[in-house]
């Protein structure tokens, strides 16, 4: 599997300045990198969301709340996973956020060993999915490389259909198939129709099924 091309990042929300510094201290410590923001406004504004990571988000706060900024990031399609901060008392919140998908939550008075243990969860998790993604991006690319007539062929390949079969099919004589089938191959790496199809199985589901 391809290493991330940058490590993970930790946003902490929180318009606490203290408990900001403090804890990007503690965060910086544990050898993450960390971006602070004081509201959830300048978190939106200044973040694109696309490195891996996680969010530290406090619930209560002026302007934004957790809760909006929660739903903000649903809208924009984050996938980051979020570990809210909560004080005393405000666990039945946090159990709401928890099932609106939020990763996690903490009590602000709990001990910095819980949070570090979640924030390391949290960024495994979100490195996990990034890496997949590059991975499902690259193969999509390929397969968007290759010309309709080599992505029919490919497809019937994978099916079990010999080049005669796929030749009666496609209209086309048995030495163009192979043709298309050759040019497939080489392009997405495969030497076998075994290859070809473990290949063509890491396709998303609407690609495989002719859907994209």
């Amino acid at each position: 599997m391809n290493a991330l091309p940058l490590p993970p990042l930790v946003r902490l929300i929180d318009d606490d300045a203290a408990f900001r510094e403090s804890h990007q201290l503690l965060l910086e410590l544990e050898g993450y990198e960390v971006a602070v923001y004081p509201g959830g406004a300048e978190f939106i504004a200044a973040d694109d969301l696309s490195r891996p990571g996680c969010i530290l988000l406090d619930i209560r706060m002026p302007g934004m709340s957790g809760l909006e900024i929660q739903q903000a990031l649903i809208d924009r399609g984050s996938r980051l996973p979020i570990i809210i901060l909560t004080g005393h008392g405000d666990v039945k919140t946090a159990v709401h956020t928890l099932k609106a998908g939020a990763f996690d939550f903490i009590e602000k008075s709990s001990n910095p060993e819980e949070l570090l243990e979640a924030v390391r969860r949290a960024c495994e998790k979100s490195s996990e999915l990034a890496v997949h993604e590059a991975a499902d991006a690259r193969i999509i690319k390929t397969y968007e490389s290759l010309t309709p007539r080599e992505r029919e062929v490919l497809r019937h390949s994978v099916r079990g259909l010999q080049v005669k079969e796929i030749a009666m099919r496609m209209g086309l004589s048995p030495m163009t198939v192979k043709m298309h089938r050759a040019n497939a191959f080489a392009k997405i790496d495969a030497h076998t129709a075994l290859e070809a199809f473990q290949w063509f199985e890491e396709l998303p589901e609407s690609i495989r099924r002719g859907n994209a």
